[in-house]
């Protein structure tokens, strides 16, 4: 059992609850809620368990690549601990992307492609870009527009059409891992002061396209809320950036993907669909509380 625990550990999966709501915010904006609706689950379904696949294994992998590292800063880690070999650890990795990028082969050739380049941009990030001060944040930022893109595949045509869409969370996520490079040792003020701007940019564009494509009240529903979220820890943090403090604006900040994924389904499709995203947010939560974001 103990053994099973590490395992689960190893996915983070508090985190992959919001690869989930990354691919419905997709879906939503691909129309296909409005056009064909629950009528054909299937296609969602399969669109789950493929960012399921591809998050877990790229999360896993995280974990091996930096084994050495953990065993100095973070000892307490499946790896590191001796709980989980870094041999049955690359496996497990290993299943997870086979099964993220053999599930997207059933929706069509343009999410199989999403999904690979998603495998891809993990494991650039995991082995060399996250050692770079500015690849390293946007190659992060990458896996997750391309993940909002691998939801937006379901209508293969929409890619196309909104593929600008992934700069915003290209955008959000960098600015998320520039700061948690600092959440062991500390950090400075004026790298919070710049996560702060980027995070202002990236509401400022929700509500670009929430005045551009619907209304704009009920966007402002999600918005406030993922606003108090991701704001409140990070004051905190540039009031105070010790360790501790950035760890928690961190983890805000990937849970609060969750609320920003509704606010995108308001202005796409309707505030129910939006709802149905944020019910994944108390789970995110929950299992924050019992496995590690970070």
């Amino acid at each position: 059992m103990e053994k099973l625990i590490g395992y689960i550990r190893l996915m983070r999966p508090a985190n992959v609850v919001t690869a989930v709501a990354d691919v419905l915010a997709g879906i939503a904006i691909s129309g296909y809620l409005l056009t064909i609706g629950w009528d054909d689950p299937l296609p969602i379904i399969l669109l789950c368990i493929s960012t399921i696949g591809l998050y877990s294994g790229g999360i896993i992998f995280n974990d091996v690549f930096d084994a050495n590292l953990d065993r100095v800063e973070r000892p307490e880690r499946p790896i590191p601990s001796g709980l989980i070999s870094e041999r049955g650890a690359t496996i497990f990795g290993a299943i997870f992307f086979l099964i993220g990028v053999g599930t997207a082969t059933f929706i069509g050739a343009t999410t199989t492609v999403l999904a690979i380049s998603i495998m891809v941009a993990c494991l650039l990030y995991n082995k060399w870009a996250k050692h770079h001060a500015i690849l390293g944040p946007l190659n992060m930022g990458l896996c997750r527009g391309l993940n909002l893109l691998l939801g937006v595949s379901i209508i293969s045509s929409e890619v196309s059409q909104w593929w600008f869409l992934a700069i915003v969370p290209i955008i959000y996520i960098a600015s998320i891992t520039m700061i948690s490079r600092d959440e062991v040792h500390g950090g400075s003020k004026r790298m919070l002061y710049f996560a702060a701007l980027l995070y202002a940019f990236v509401i400022a564009c929700i509500l670009f396209f929430a005045v551009f494509k619907g209304d704009i009240t009920v966007t402002l529903l999600f918005l406030a809320p993922f606003a108090w979220m991701i704001f409140k820890p990070l004051i905190k943090a540039i009031n105070n950036p010790i360790g501790p403090n950035i760890g928690k604006a961190v983890k805000a900040g990937v849970i609060a993907l969750i609320l920003m994924n509704a606010a995108w389904a308001s202005v796409f499709a309707d505030w129910k669909i939006a709802l149905t995203i944020i019910f994944l947010l108390p789970l995110s939560i929950l299992l924050s509380k019992a496995f590690a974001v970070t």
